[in-house]
C-alpha cells in the first residue's frame, strides 16, 4: 500500500450530488480516510444518470472514488448518534446537508469543540441554488450561442459546482492547519453563488458589467478578445485553432501558409493584427482566410501539420471518442488505468490529477457500493464489538451492500 500525502487525515462526508462529493473525493484520491455516510437506501444521487447497461450510477462511481461508505438510519436517534460519533472521532466534517439541528455546528461542536466543518450552501443566506440556477444569473449564458440569437444558451457542465467543490477543499485544508497552529476549530462557509459570482468578477465580466462597458455579446465558436474558432476538415471532423499568445499566432500563419494574405488583410483594415485585439477585431475575415486550409486537408493532414509547430489546437471529440482515442486518456502515462467498478463494470478511471515529487501518485480506485464499509467502519473506527454492530443491523440502524 502507497500513503498519499493526505494520510493519517480522516474526513467525515454527508453530501448529495457534485460539489462536496468532489470534495471528498479529490482528498481521497490524496490518501484521505473520507468516510461518506447515506441514509439506508442510498440519496439523492445514488441513482443519478449517467448509468450503466445494469443500472448503475456512472455519476456516483464518478465522484466517489476511494471513499469508503457507511449506510445509517438517518432519521433515528440511534443511527444519528453514529453519525455524530463518527465526526467527533475524525474531527473533520464536510457536507451541503442542511446545517441544522443534529447536523448544525453549534450541536456537533459540543462533542469535539476543535471540530472542522465546510458547510456548503447554494446562497449565502442558506436558500436554495443550484448550479444550474446560479449559471443562469452569471451573465454567461446571455453571451454563449450564435450571434444574432436572443435566447439563452446553458452550459451542460456543472462548472459552478466543480469550482465550489475545489472551493471546499481549499477551506477544509486551511482549518485544518489553523488548527494545528491554534488548536482551534473551524465552522467553514461556502455558498455556490459566491464562489460563482466571485469567479465572474475573476474573470473581469463582473467589472464590465457595472462600468457599462459593451460586454461583446454571442460570438459563437469564437474566442472573446483574441482569435480562435473552429475550423471543418475535408473529412467532417472540427478542429478548434487559438491563436491567443504571439508564439501561437505566427506558428498559425506560418504553418497555413498565410503570412502574405494575413499582411495584406492588416493593410486593407488597418488592423494591427499582431495584437489580441486586432485578431479579434477582424476575426470574421481570419477565419475566411483559413477555413479554405482546413477544408482541403483530412483531420489526420491538419494534425500532422500543427505537430511540434507551436499551433494551439485540439479536435472535437465526442466522449466515447475521448475515452477510446485521446492519448491523454488511453497512453501509457495517462492518469486513467483499467478499474472494476461495483456492478461489475470494468473501464478507465483516473488518480489524481494532482502530482507530488515527494509523495507517489495513488493507483485509480473504485468508488465504494453503498454501505460497503459499514461493517469496517463500525468496529475499526467507532471500536464496536461484533454483538453491538449485530443488534444495529437487526434494529435497521445500518445497513451493508445490497447483495
Amino acid at each position: 500500500m502507497i500513503d498519499g500525502i493526505l494520510a493519517g487525515l480522516r474526513i467525515i462526508e454527508g453530501s448529495a450530488f457534485v460539489a462536496i462529493p468532489l470534495g471528498g473525493m479529490t482528498l481521497a484520491q490524496l490518501g484521505a480516510d473520507v468516510i461518506r455516510f447515506d441514509p439506508i437506501g442510498g440519496g439523492l444521487d445514488a441513482k443519478r444518470w449517467p448509468l450503466d447497461r445494469q443500472g448503475n450510477s456512472l455519476f456516483w462511481a464518478g465522484l466517489n472514488k476511494g471513499k469508503r461508505s457507511i449506510a445509517v438510519d438517518l432519521r433515528s436517534p440511534e443511527g444519528r448518534d453514529v453519525v455524530a460519533t463518527l465526526i467527533a472521532g475524525a474531527g473533520n466534517f464536510i457536507t451541503n446537508l442542511p446545517d441544522a439541528g443534529w447536523l448544525s455546528y453549534e450541536t456537533l461542536s459540543k462533542r469535539r469543540d476543535d471540530l472542522i466543518m465546510v458547510a456548503m450552501s447554494g446562497n449565502r443566506d442558506g436558500s436554495s441554488a443550484i448550479d444550474y440556477t446560479v449559471n443562469a444569473a452569471t451573465g454567461y449564458p446571455l453571451v454563449t450561442g450564435p450571434p444574432g440569437s436572443d435566447e439563452p444558451v446553458n452550459s451542460v457542465l456543472p462548472a459552478w459546482d466543480i469550482a465550489a467543490g475545489l472551493h471546499a477543499v481549499v477551506g477544509l485544508l486551511a482549518a485544518e492547519r489553523y488548527r494545528a497552529r491554534t488548536g482551534r476549530g473551524s465552522l467553514v462557509r461556502v455558498a455556490l453563488s459566491d464562489v460563482a459570482f466571485a469567479l465572474t468578477a475573476g474573470l473581469g465580466r463582473l467589472a464590465q458589467g457595472e462600468l457599462g462597458l459593451d460586454d461583446g455579446g454571442k460570438q459563437g465558436n469564437f474566442l472573446y478578445g483574441a482569435f480562435g474558432r473552429d475550423f471543418v476538415t475535408s473529412d467532417g471532423r472540427r478542429v478548434m485553432v487559438v491563436a491567443l499568445t504571439p508564439k501561437q499566432w505566427i506558428a498559425l500563419r506560418s504553418t497555413t501558409g498565410l503570412d502574405a494574405e494575413v499582411a495584406a488583410l492588416a493593410e486593407r483594415t488597418g488592423l494591427d493584427l499582431d495584437t489580441p485585439d486586432g485578431r479579434f477585431a477582424a476575426r470574421d475575415e481570419l477565419a475566411a482566410l483559413l477555413a479554405p486550409w482546413f477544408a482541403r486537408r483530412t483531420f489526420a493532414e491538419v494534425e500532422s501539420a500543427f505537430a511540434d509547430s507551436g499551433v494551439s489546437f485540439g479536435p472535437y471529440r465526442t466522449f466515447r471518442e475521448l475515452a477510446t482515442e485521446d492519448p491523454r486518456v488511453i497512453g501509457p502515462d495517462s492518469l486513467f488505468a483499467p478499474v472494476a467498478h461495483a456492478g461489475g463494470a470494468v473501464y478507465r478511471t483516473p488518480a489524481s490529477p494532482i502530482d507530488f515529487d515527494s509523495v507517489a501518485r495513488l493507483p485509480p480506485l473504485p468508488a465504494p457500493s453503498l454501505g460497503q464499509h459499514t461493517d469496517e467502519i463500525l468496529a475499526e473506527v467507532l471500536g464496536l464489538p461484533d454483538h453491538e454492530i449485530g443488534r444495529l443491523h437487526d434494529n435497521r440502524i445500518v445497513a451493508g451492500p445490497r447483495k
